[in-house]
């Protein structure tokens, strides 16, 4: 009777008792001349191989998959980085913008006020200007009827003077 039996192979395939269990059946099978003992007991050791193989190969697959998601987690990051980046550097553009805005209507409105006081002294000027002609004829108006009377006073002394030569004269 073998020392392992079929059922006892289905509840031991793996690990280190799955290996040992096939190093077993294969020493067991060479010892009693049982090929297929021997042979079950090699495959089952190839199969134990075979799994912690795939146990590994599995492991990297899982650490290259998770290298993979850290660098594309630390893509995204960067993507992300970069749009709120350039998302800070939009805003910025567009203080800039609304600040040289805001300066330029503060110089157009102080010039506007400059133009506005500028308009004022040159009315004002004018108005004195005017002012001036104005007082200016006025006392050329005044110098011309004092001139008038005055002549019109020596005009009239002269006629009555004229006037009283002719009354002694005529007496």
């Amino acid at each position: 009777m073998n020392v392992l039996t079929d059922q006892d192979t289905a509840q031991t395939t793996g690990g280190l008792a799955g290996k040992l269990a096939g190093k077993a059946k294969e020493l067991t099978g060479s010892l009693i001349g049982d090929n297929d003992r021997a042979r079950e007991g090699r495959l089952q050791q190839t199969q134990v191989a075979a799994e912690a193989e795939a146990r590994s190969a599995a492991g990297e697959a899982r650490q290259s998959a998770d290298e993979a998601d850290l660098i594309r987690e630390k893509k995204e990051a960067e993507l992300e980085r970069a749009r709120l980046q350039n998302e800070v550097d939009a805003q910025k553009r567009e203080q800039d913008i609304e600040r040289d805005r805001q300066q330029a209507e503060r110089e157009a409105s102080a010039e506007a006020v400059r133009r506005q006081a500028d308009a004022e002294r040159e009315r004002a000027a004018q108005e004195s200007a005017a002012q001036s002609t104005a007082d200016r004829a006025e006392r050329e108006r005044l110098a011309a009827a004092k001139d008038e009377i005055r002549l019109e006073q020596q005009a009239r002394e002269a006629e009555a003077r004229a006037n009283a030569i002719d009354t002694k004269e005529n007496s």
